[in-house]
């Protein structure tokens, strides 16, 4: 029998690994993010001894890319985001506008292009919903009122980062890298006299439109509808095939026939299927396979980084923490605070949002492969992210310290007894 099994071999090592150093950042009290992106750093090229076969991580972390948008979306609550929408929604854009500035302008003095700036920016400007989610639960704060305002935060911040993952390939060429190829239906659009570009908006907004429209009017009916049915066979096994097989089935689709990303697909199929009354135990059932792949995701980003960074551009790196440490937490806090929210809960907001991760990654990813941003932008986000992922721990400690990390929630009057 052959034992030259490059796919088991890249699994096995890249989990084994990922679990003892996700068990020491544990035991030191540290995001299990960090273990599993340095277990990347170790069998990636740029470091000696074994290296993962970086054409099969690359597989590997689409499918986890899938699997941790499809989460998103069944974690996704429009309810979460309405409560605190008056705070949410403004100060999760005005928070991403300022850290994509700071970053656009470090990029444009680095001497990129202002394409390759702006992805880089907006690399930089949100949130890891890992590890934001972590903190909170960490805390017990998740149904406090700090805890409710950083969840819709963070979901504002998901869906612009949903919606930038759409346009970023079309608009690959206009950013400076290189330009898809035109379809069929886009060149007929560009014959009208709109442009290029226009008419690549046109049609790819029309796709996703159209994916949009079938989700919500035929997928919000036919994915719960399927999910009672098998429920009512109860077969477990076939519960969590039927889950997996439409998470997978509609990221495919969606890529395929309307030629939106993986991403879009995975995060619509969670959305539409959180609507359902088994969303609980679909969730449940999939978690630990959600769980692998998101880990093999967090060690192919780790196998792309080139630990040299650090030497050969310390500053830039410097200028990559700040704007995730300093500007975009200093942005939320002058926010939250200017909403007339307490010191307290600011802080806390602010400490929640200093760190970057997965969609961080997926979008610098994305515009490396489309030759929108250099090679160093990349290592500058992922070292930025390991950082910031690091010292997020510290920032809360910080806050301990100084009496800002506990918050007096208001408690209900206690009711009135009765006058006889």
């Amino acid at each position: 029998m052959p034992h030259d099994t490059p796919l088991i071999t890249t699994m096995v090592v890249g989990l084994c690994l990922a679990f003892a150093l996700g068990l020491v950042a544990h035991r030191l009290k540290l995001p299990m993010i960090a273990g599993y992106l340095l277990a990347g750093v170790i069998i990636g090229p740029f470091t000696p001894g074994f290296v993962a076969d970086q054409y099969l991580a690359q597989e590997l972390a689409e499918l986890g890319v899938i699997l941790l948008m499809f989460g998103v979306g069944l974690h996704f609550s429009l309810k979460e985001l309405m409560a605190v929408k008056t705070i949410a929604i403004p100060g999760a854009l005005g928070q991403i506008i300022v850290a994509t500035a700071a970053g656009t302008l470090m990029g444009w003095a680095m001497g990129w292009t202002i394409g390759a700036s702006i992805v880089f920016g907006l690399s930089l400007s949100v949130a890891s919903t890992v590890v934001l989610l972590r903190s909170l639960q960490e805390r017990g704060i998740v149904g406090q009122e700090r805890g409710h305002i950083a969840v819709g935060w963070l979901i504002v911040e998901d869906l612009v980062m949903v919606l930038t993952l759409v346009l970023v390939p079309p608009l690959a060429g206009l950013l400076g890298g290189t330009a898809m190829p035109l379809d069929e239906e886009t060149a007929e659009v560009a014959r009208l006299g709109v442009g290029t570009v226009i008419a690549t908006l046109l049609v790819t907004g029309a796709k996703v439109l159209a994916f949009l429209g079938l989700m919500l009017i035929v997928g919000s009916r036919l994915i719960p509808l399927i999910l009672h049915y098998v429920a009512h066979t109860r077969q477990r096994e076939l519960f969590r095939l039927a889950v997996l097989s439409i998470a997978l089935g509609v990221a495919w689709g969606s890529a395929k026939f309307f030629g939106v990303s993986f991403a879009l697909g995975a995060f619509f199929a969670g959305m539409v299927m959180a609507g359902s009354s088994l969303s609980a135990q679909a969730m449940k059932d999939t978690l630990p396979l959600r769980d692998a792949f998101a880990v093999l995701f967090f060690v192919s980003v780790g196998m792309l980084f080139d630990p040299a960074v650090i030497l050969t551009q310390p500053l830039s790196l410097l200028g990559t923490v700040v704007i995730i440490i300093g500007v975009k937490s200093l942005a939320a806090y002058g926010i939250v605070r200017a909403f007339g929210h307490g010191r307290p809960v600011a802080a806390t907001i602010a400490a929640s949002l200093a760190q970057i991760g997965e969609f961080s990654f997926i979008l610098i990813v994305m515009g490396v492969n489309l030759n929108v941003v250099p090679v160093e932008a990349r290592d500058l986000v992922v070292a930025g992210s390991l950082l910031s992922i690091l010292a997020n721990p510290v920032i809360f400690a910080v806050l301990d310290r100084k009496g800002l990390g506990e918050v007096t929630e208001p408690q209900p009057e206690p009711a009135r007894q009765a006058t006889p």
